[in-house]
């Protein structure tokens, strides 16, 4: 799969977030990349200050980064609705803990 159809599916999951979310959604970027240097399996990764941490003191930082890892998705995955799928519970995963939502939390959910 390209890297530019992998991008749509990034897109198209953020999509399937409820607006009033992706409206709550600040100072953050997704990006896609091919792996995650320190644990090659990662699927993504969610890097930054969760908004319920963010204090009246946050500013002038740089953005939150949801990064999507496109080979270790690609490797585990048997085919292209398997892609779709797991980019979907990837992108909703990172952006959860954009949100504050533990491991814990969304394993219980059902998003681990």
């Amino acid at each position: 799969m390209t890297r530019s159809r992998f991008e749509e599916l990034v897109s198209d999951a953020l999509d399937m977030i409820p607006p009033e979310l992706t409206r709550a959604m600040d100072n953050v970027v997704v990006l896609v990349e091919g792996r995650n240097d320190e644990d090659r399996d990662l699927l993504g990764l969610y890097e930054g200050i969760a908004l319920t941490e963010r204090t009246s003191s946050y500013g002038g930082v740089l953005p939150d980064r949801i990064t999507v890892y496109q080979d270790a998705i690609l490797e585990m995955c048997a085919g292209d609705d398997e892609v779709v799928q797991e980019v979907a519970i990837t992108v909703v995963h990172e952006v959860a803990h954009h949100f504050g939502i533990d491991e814990d939390t969304l394993h219980e959910l059902g998003w681990g």
